[in-house]
């Protein structure tokens, strides 16, 4: 008999009661940017970028691909929120209040267990940040975007928004106007971080928005890993989240990045992340997306250097109400590169999943290998699934390889399980975990653990 998990998701669907220092009216202008860029105390060039992107934003389109965002209404979303807490370095300075909010999600739990430091960001501001001294003395920066702005000016000017020119679509000009919190993560040459560092996110008021901004440099060979997570109560509103990742895996260096979000499925889900590898370095994406209203998310690679290398790991979960519009993008530009992407979507209870692909090998990526499978199980017949995976190669002297596939949970596979003693929500949960498991694999154990339960504790909602 199969060991039936104990599910509860109050863990993740709470509301925090934690008391606000100041927050934005709706809706967005000079005057509110302006103000919050002296509050964060920010040099003139920041302040700059802030207003030539909103005035970016006010002229550009609404994305013409993706999920529809026509219910989404700019002009109601609060798009900054202070919580009444200063930033602690250890559990004990945060409020008594965040901190049993992050308590609930195992945040400091795990920071003592297994991770060499976490930034907690409560709404639009870093509450709690901190490393492990012997990283601090190897010269790993780890800070919240605000701190980094301020105390490593030209570091942070050299890479913020290069990746993401606030030009590249409608919600990277929002992103770059009204951005607040995020990470820097600056990992010097030849050192390699020998635990995961990790930063949680977590919107706490109803109709908000949050934007924050991540920024990781990983050095000649030197390596890290680094997990996100999301979470967010459910309101009857709508909430937004446009952050941004940009990654910059210089010769030889090694990043990986893991991502389980859980947004309510009341947030628009606009995330962009970006990363440029240079010679023989290595960028690795996991990512378990399940929550959210609408999600439009495509990790995009370009691998610069000779002999680089990319790999993108999804899982995708669309249950009731949910449209998840997610993909890969790998970009080839050098010889010897090469790439995998597996990507596989679970959409049940009239759930949508999308995958939205590019692969593209220039002229000058000769000698390239590339493999894209996208796979997409069906739990009913109320729900959908889509693939557009598009690939250009510009060169015949390349190998790829594409491999699509999308079906429905066999009958027959959950008949035979329910003979051996299954109720049929176990089958299909052991069905889906299965599906899974390429994906799951890759991640610490404690997550794999937390996604697994995640994933059943949708299809038992679903299924009932």
């Amino acid at each position: 008999m199969m060991e039936r998990i104990i599910l509860d998701d109050s863990r993740f669907n709470f509301v925090p009661k934690v008391k606000t220092a100041y927050k934005a009216p709706p809706g967005l202008d000079e005057k509110l940017i302006e103000e919050i860029s002296r509050t964060k105390e920010e040099p003139g060039w920041m302040l700059k970028h802030r207003l030539e992107s909103l005035k970016i934003f006010r002229e550009w389109h609404n994305p013409r691909f993706g999920v529809d965002i026509s219910d989404l209404d700019l002009g109601k979303i609060v798009s900054y929120i202070k919580p009444d807490a200063k930033k602690g370095t250890s559990w004990e300075e945060v409020p008594g209040e965040i901190k049993e909010a992050f308590d609930r999600l195992g945040i400091p739990e795990a920071e003592r267990k297994y991770l060499a430091g976490v930034g907690a960001q409560l709404d639009s501001e870093v509450v709690y940040q901190n490393i492990k001294k012997e990283l601090e003395k190897l010269g790993v920066i780890f800070l919240d975007m605000e701190s980094a702005v301020r105390e490593y000016p030209d570091l942070v000017r050299e890479y913020f928004m290069k990746l993401v020119p606030n030009t590249d679509h409608k919600f990277a000009a929002l992103h770059g106007a009204i951005w607040s919190g995020g990470t820097f993560l600056y990992v010097p040459t030849g050192v390699k971080v020998p635990m995961p560092l990790q930063a949680y996110f977590l919107m706490s008021n109803p109709g908000m928005g949050q934007f924050e901004h991540t920024i990781i440099v990983a050095e000649e060979g030197s390596e890290v890993t680094f997990i996100e997570g999301c979470s967010a109560p459910r309101y009857n509103v709508i909430n937004l989240h446009a952050g941004m990742v940009e990654i910059y895996v210089k010769r030889g260096a090694k990043v990986k990045y893991l991502t389980i979000q859980n947004w309510s499925k009341n947030t628009f889900n606009l995330n962009t992340k970006r990363s440029i590898v240079e010679e023989e370095g290595s960028m690795t994406w996991v990512s378990g997306s399940l929550g959210s209203h609408k999600t439009m998310l495509y990790p995009m690679t370009i691998l610069k250097g000779r002999g680089s290398r990319a790999e993108s790991l999804s899982i995708t979960y669309a249950g009731p109400g949910q449209h998840m519009d997610t993909g890969s993008k790998v970009v080839h530009l050098a010889p010897y590169t090469s790439s995998v992407v597996s990507a596989k979507s679970i959409s049940l209870g009239g759930g949508w999943a999308f995958y939205r692909g590019l692969l593209k090998i220039t002229k000058e990526a000769v000698k390239s290998k590339a493999s894209v499978e996208c796979a997409a199980l069906m739990l009913d017949n109320r729900s959908k699934s889509d693939t557009v995976p598009i690939i250009e190669v510009e060169t015949d002297k390349a190998d790829v390889g594409h491999e699509a596939r999308i079906g429905r949970i066999g009958e027959d596979q959950i008949f035979y399980l329910m003979n051996r003693g299954l109720s049929e929500q176990e089958a299909k949960s052991m069905i889906v975990k299965g599906f899974v498991e390429p994906v799951v694999k890759e991640l610490p154990f404690e997550y794999a653990v937390e996604l697994n339960k995640l994933l059943e504790l949708e299809i038992e909602k679903s299924i009932g």
